[in-house]
């Protein structure tokens, strides 16, 4: 057996020991010894693998699995501009703290810098966005080797899912892989390339110590993207309110303000607040970034890990966990929720498919067994103001970027046991449209997909560069119109596809079984956005008198 053999029949074996269940591979001559010992270990039934052909494609998948199973997952790509095409997902696992394995096959070093067909600079090639780079050396057949990559293999996962740092996130290894690149059993290895029952070496995580919160101030508590229910526990502790983002895994029980978005820049509610608890990463909502940021409020950010969200450089302190000391008095959640139950009717009183008519059908349709993957810009906005519904919704909130949403739909849905939906805007549908490129012998999701088709940036309809003083170039640089026919799209790579008009024909399509990939699209003005935005605030402070 070569030694890129042995080395990659090593690699695999110490990937499924360390809980590795799931990978993606973009396919490619020098990572030809990790994609056939991939293979063979698929066809044994010992991990699932999924071959894309457009390496960020490949990458934003792996976002997908990690989000839906919460396990590590590899992405094996060959050198040159393909590892470079691993960035976004990259950074996006960074800022979201995913434990996504970046395998980046190489050449031996004294072919690099030579000119040679695909080779370029790999070493460290995301800088500081990976929690570990390693370049694991050319394989040889010297003693000691298979302990070495072990040990390497075993330190990356245990970095990556953050078992002692806390601090999860993408590793890079670059493996540097000499020819022969296949399989040649021409002479045996001089040691055993079998390793121990289990990982080479378990990592057990550090102990959290909590911080003690007592009531007092009047506190709300904040949940962002992937706060988990912590967020929950801790307002209902106290008998606070909650504003939890959709993808917060926390929005649920008593003390959530569905409403809180409108009711932050609507009501006279958000002048009393003193003191924010801030869980996850807070992404969504301007009024929220103004109340973090207001001097006269105490923020307090739970984080344990060693990065934390604070953007407005405000916050006082940082806690790995908190301790309610006792419940505060009832009244003040008391004010938010009859403020919520008077805000809520207005965002029922809206007429056709407007996004947030869309996001509440779907949540109504899709029910607690569902999952829901949520694109960024309006699409989990409007599920913001949906009515509260226990569905497991997952987004890239890490850096809010709407590159590789559906791979990422299409990965949570390969990685969850039930139906699986998303929700997204045309742009982020027509920027990884690839997503849906799946070879006929790799695993097929069931995944049905809603975009919400304005023909371009309707988002930016509703900031500053909207207002009607920039008119004159908003449209090309801002709104950039595409006329894409979506259902031609779709037919290109045998997705089913179906226009909706009526809120009935999307209740309709959503409550239909799920079985494969289909699309369902819904048309929009969206000259209509900035308007409607004002008409809600301006119908829930009256609401409110």
């Amino acid at each position: 057996m070569n030694p890129s053999t042995a080395f990659a029949t090593v690699m695999v074996d110490e990937l499924i020991r360390n809980g590795v269940r799931e990978v993606v591979l973009a396919p490619g001559s020098r990572s030809a010894p990790l994609a056939l010992a991939l293979a063979q270990a698929d066809r044994a039934g010992l991990i699932r693998l999924h071959v894309r052909i457009d390496e960020r494609t490949a990458g934003f998948l792996a976002i997908g699995l990690m989000r839906g199973s919460g396990l590590p997952v590899p992405v094996v790509t060959t050198s040159g501009t393909a590892v470079a095409n691993l960035h976004p997902a990259v950074l996006e696992a960074s800022h979201s703290g995913l434990p996504l394995l970046v395998l980046s096959a190489d050449r031996p070093p004294e072919l690099r810098g030579s000119g040679a067909n695909q080779t370029t600079d790999q070493l460290k090639i995301f800088g500081d966005a990976v929690r570990l780079f390693h370049e694991i050396g050319t394989p040889s057949k010297q003693p000691g080797q298979v302990a070495y990559w072990r040990s390497v293999i075993s330190r990356a996962v245990s970095i990556a899912v953050g078992a002692r740092t806390a601090d999860p996130g993408p590793v890079q290894l670059n493996c540097a892989f000499a020819e022969p690149l296949v399989p040649d059993h021409l002479a045996d290895w001089p040691e055993p390339l079998d390793g121990r029952t289990a990982a080479w070496t378990t990592v057990h995580p550090g102990a959290v110590s909590p911080s003690a919160v007592s009531p007092g101030p009047k506190t709300v508590v904040v949940a962002g993207d992937g706060a988990s229910q912590s967020a929950r526990l801790v307002a209902e502790a106290g008998g606070w309110p909650l504003f939890a983002e959709p993808s917060s895994r926390s929005r649920i029980g008593p003390s959530v303000i569905s409403t809180y978005r409108l009711l932050l820049a609507a009501s006279g509610l958000a002048a009393e607040i003193e003191r924010v608890l801030v869980f996850g990463h807070p992404t969504l909502s301007r009024p929220v970034s103004q109340l973090l940021a207001n001097p006269a409020v105490e923020v307090i950010v739970v984080a344990p890990t060693g990065r934390w969200p604070d953007a407005a450089r405000r916050a006082t302190l940082v806690a790995p966990a908190l301790e309610v000391t006792g419940p505060d008095d009832p009244a003040w959640l008391e004010r938010w929720q009859a403020a919520d139950a008077l805000a809520r009717p207005v965002l029922g009183k809206l007429d056709g498919l407007s996004g947030p008519v869309v996001a509440a059908t779907m949540g109504e349709a899709i029910g607690a067994d569902g999952m829901l993957v949520a694109g960024s810009s309006n699409a989990i906005r409007d599920l913001d103001l949906a009515p509260v519904v226990p569905i497991r919704t997952v987004a890239n909130r890490g850096l809010a970027g709407i590159d590789g949403t559906l791979s990422t739909a299409v990965g949570a849905a390969l990685a969850n046991a039930g139906p699986t939906y998303a929700l997204l805007g045309d742009l982020a549908f027509l920027h990884d449209a690839n997503g849906l490129v799946i070879g006929p012998d790799e695993p097929r999701p069931d995944l049905r997909i809603v975009v919400l088709n304005d023909n371009g940036g309707g988002i930016f309809s509703t900031l500053e560069q909207g207002a009607g003083e920039y008119a004159e170039h908003f449209e090309r640089v801002f709104g950039t119109p595409h006329a894409v026919d979506l259902q031609a799209l779709c037919a290109a790579t045998r997705t089913p596809y179906q226009l909706v008009s009526t809120r009935d024909d999307l209740r309709a399509a959503v409550e239909r079984t799920v079985a494969g990939i289909d699309v369902i699209e819904v048309r929009f003005d969206r000259s209509t956005l900035r308007a409607q935005n004002a008409a809600i605030t301006a119908a829930v402070r009256e609401a409110l008198g």
